[in-house]
């Protein structure tokens, strides 16, 4: 039997560690906020044919050092800016134009900081609001212990994913958001696997400790855990090297869904174990 509780420690240490040199960037850095929070110009082009992409992100660089591009569908690009100018754009066109004849400008787009602010508001909301709405689920559906554990490993989640792009300065856009909000949904959905293990095993725990009942929980699902991220992982990789067009998306579900596996074991049952013991009962009584 794995002796996960028992160094809860390192495994609290290890995610410590992480979270405050995360938390040290944002202090001093701040996040790195892409287009979605705070505004700018999108701008695409139809090249008319298959191309390459740091051609078309050569040209840009003479305009705007720092911004974004995707290539759609092998014959669309799509930059996204804060500081390009209508006078840049026109500029990009024709050079644009001049290495690809069939080449035009299908959209432009201006996204104000307004707009920015509230879509990053209406994000937090989002993660709050399935946050609270899961702690509910889980105190009714197994008791509220498991809830908060469950809870404290979901912040886990996402202070490691806000760590990650903060240290990395990688860009926060709305498909962050939205892998958040699935990598929660994952997260949790692993974690009860485990707390499930547990309440079925209190069937048969008139003599085991709360601990050893974790620790036996733990060992009988880890492996179900660890193949099923697996699985994921390897597609997300897929996507994420072949699939540049949703790349925002897939990047941090890689980061979160490990996260998510890496808490379900070592930080959702070590701190229900803490909640259980904190109650004052060490022994655990038979499921109704």
């Amino acid at each position: 039997m794995l002796k996960i509780i028992e160094k809860t420690k390192i495994w609290f240490t290890i995610s410590a560690i992480i979270i405050v040199v995360g938390l040290g960037f944002m202090a001093t850095r701040g996040l790195e906020y892409g287009l979605d929070f705070k505004g700018g110009t999108v701008v695409q082009f139809n090249i008319g044919k298959d191309f390459n992409k740091a051609d078309i992100d050569a040209i840009v660089k003479k305009y705007d050092k720092d911004f974004q591009s995707n290539k759609v569908n092998n014959t669309f690009i799509e930059i996204k800016s804060a500081n390009l100018t209508s006078d840049n754009i026109s500029s990009i066109e024709k050079d644009v134009k001049a290495k690809f004849k069939e080449s035009s400008l299908t959209n432009q787009e201006n996204i104000g900081a307004a707009i920015g602010k509230e879509t990053r508001n209406k994000a937090i909301q989002a993660v709050l609001l399935a946050t609270v709405a899961m702690l509910i689920y889980i105190g009714i559906r197994f008791e509220f212990k498991f809830g908060m554990a469950a809870i404290l490993s979901i912040v886990h989640d996402i202070f490691v994913m806000l760590a990650v792009y903060s240290i990395f300065r990688i860009p926060i856009d709305s498909s962050f958001i939205a892998a958040i909000l699935t990598v929660i949904g994952y997260s949790i959905n692993d974690t009860i696997v485990v707390f499930d293990r547990i309440r079925e095993n209190q069937k048969y725990a008139r003599r085991m400790s709360v601990t050893e009942l974790a620790n036996a929980s733990i060992t009988q699902t880890v492996a179900r855990s660890i193949n099923t991220v697996l699985t994921v992982v390897i597609t997300l990789f897929a996507v994420y090297a072949y699939v540049p067009s949703i790349r925002n998306f897939s990047e941090p579900l890689l980061i979160g869904i490990i996260s998510g596996c890496y808490s379900s074991i070592f930080i959702a049952t070590p701190f229900w174990v803490m909640l259980k013991k904190h109650g004052g009962k060490k022994k655990l009584q038979p499921a109704k």
